[in-house]
């Protein structure tokens, strides 16, 4: 009796195991020839090599499928036990819809015609400015652009940078090392992630790199080749920084740069970068520039209501 083991990483193992082993059990009803023990974060088949192999094979179609969607059931697990390809049980989305497939399977899409154009842009073009008031999904729907291209493999890599500007705070007043002053501030790329990538696989790619979330100052001198970049909240760089940071553009790279004109935390008189990058590249082609309004809100309603009510006000200054 031949021995085959199979570690699980950077996957959770409860969830690929399912409820009370129920994927498990599942795999043992399939496969009555072999004795099948899960432990830990390891699967143990024991039993004759032809029948290894086999299992070895559709363990490992299993293990792909998890990764990509985060989620397996026994409807899933029948289809990929019995099929002869990926293609017999992995169905296809256009880019316009599923975005990616995040946590327990949740579907990540584009939710307005806005949004959506913002995808066609992105499939377009190398470079795109997306522009526009708060909650209309400019980063989320960034982040799972960036998700999507790692997990297809169009990239090695995703960096997401913001300018370490605060609205009315100041970082070195804030207890604690630089990591524990700048976790804070970039807490809304880490939500967004944490909805598309499950802990532990976010926390391993953190670790390697291959994720990288970091203040626009370690951007300086870095040439970002097969990379992913999406820079957040860019209406607080100033002219030298949004220079800097658009010629960190190395081959096979995708740029995304987002930002509210309204929420500008600059000092006075300081230009806003994102604002002359408007200006100054709506005709280089290559770059996309998407502007989002008050129809692209997806947050709560009342937060249509507040950007309106503020509007009239800040119409009422100017």
């Amino acid at each position: 009796m031949n021995e085959l083991i199979i570690e699980l990483t950077e996957i959770n193992p409860g969830e690929f195991f399912g409820n009370q082993n129920s994927n498990i059990n599942l795999l043992k009803n399939y496969f009555p020839k072999l004795k099948i023990v899960a432990r830990g974060s390891k699967i143990k088949a024991y039993g004759d090599d032809d029948v290894l192999e086999e299992f070895d094979k559709r363990i490992t179609m299993l293990l792909e499928h998890f990764t990509k969607y985060n989620k397996i059931d026994e409807n899933v697990m029948e289809r990929v036990l019995l099929s002869r390809s990926k293609a017999d049980y992995e169905t296809t989305a256009k880019s316009g819809e599923i975005l990616v497939h995040g946590v327990s399977g949740k579907q990540i899409k584009a939710v307005t015609a806005n949004q959506r154009k913002l995808v066609e842009l992105m499939g377009k073009n190398d470079m795109v400015f997306a522009v526009g008031p708060a909650g209309t999904g400019k980063t989320y729907t960034g982040v799972a652009l960036a998700v999507r291209a790692l997990k297809e493999k169009q990239v090695k890599k995703i960096i997401l940078t913001r300018p370490a500007v605060e609205a009315g705070e100041n970082l070195g007043f804030l207890p604690g090392d630089l990591k524990e002053k700048l976790d804070p501030y970039m807490q809304p790329l880490y939500d967004a992630l944490r909805d598309m990538i499950p802990h532990e696989k976010l926390e391993s790619y953190v670790e390697k790199g291959v994720i990288q979330i970091a203040p626009m100052a370690f951007m300086r001198g870095r040439t970002l080749d097969n990379a992913f970049v999406i820079l957040d909240e860019a209406q607080n760089t100033t002219h030298a920084q949004m220079k800097m940071f658009l010629t960190r553009m190395g081959k096979h790279a995708k740029f995304m740069i987002t930002g509210d004109p309204g929420q500008i935390d600059l000092p006075r008189r300081v230009i806003s970068g994102l604002k002359e990058a408007l200006l100054v590249l709506k005709d280089v082609k290559g770059v996309g520039i998407i502007h989002l309004d008050d129809k692209d809100i997806i947050r709560h309603r009342l937060v249509k209501e507040v950007i309106s009510a503020y509007k009239s006000i800040e119409n009422l200054d100017s």
